[in-house]
């Protein structure tokens, strides 16, 4: 080993290493941040499965809490025959940069299901 090459190895490591943690940390903020819109996704439909069998929107609004991040909001409004709820919840992430989740669900009402027009 030439004199001039000692210390490489370290001024390379030292290089490397905070790369290496800013790619492992975005990396985990990225998975938390799906696992929390799957949460969403399924709160959303845990909920308008609710409302579309007739159960209280309230009940449904807790059910569909329950199966959504903390601090998710969640929306239930009739459209004609569909019942759709909305989820919305934020992802916080490294240094402020947060991100706002968003699922939706619909399910056709069941008091409509067999009823034919005039």
């Amino acid at each position: 080993m030439r004199r001039s090459d000692r210390g490489s190895v370290t001024v390379e490591t030292a290089v490397a290493l905070p790369a290496l943690v800013l790619f492992t940390t975005a990396l985990l903020w990225g998975l938390a941040a799906s696992a929390a819109q799957i949460q969403c996704v399924d709160a959303a439909r845990a909920g308008a499965r609710l409302v579309a069998r007739s159960e209280p929107v309230p009940a449904a609004e807790a059910a569909a809490r329950a199966a959504a991040p903390e601090g998710a909001e969640v929306t239930v409004a009739r459209s004609g025959e569909l019942w759709q709820v909305t989820v919305e919840a934020s992802a916080p992430g490294p240094g402020g940069l947060g991100l706002t989740l968003r699922a939706d669900a619909a399910a056709l009402a069941e008091d409509t299901v067999g009823v034919t027009a005039p």
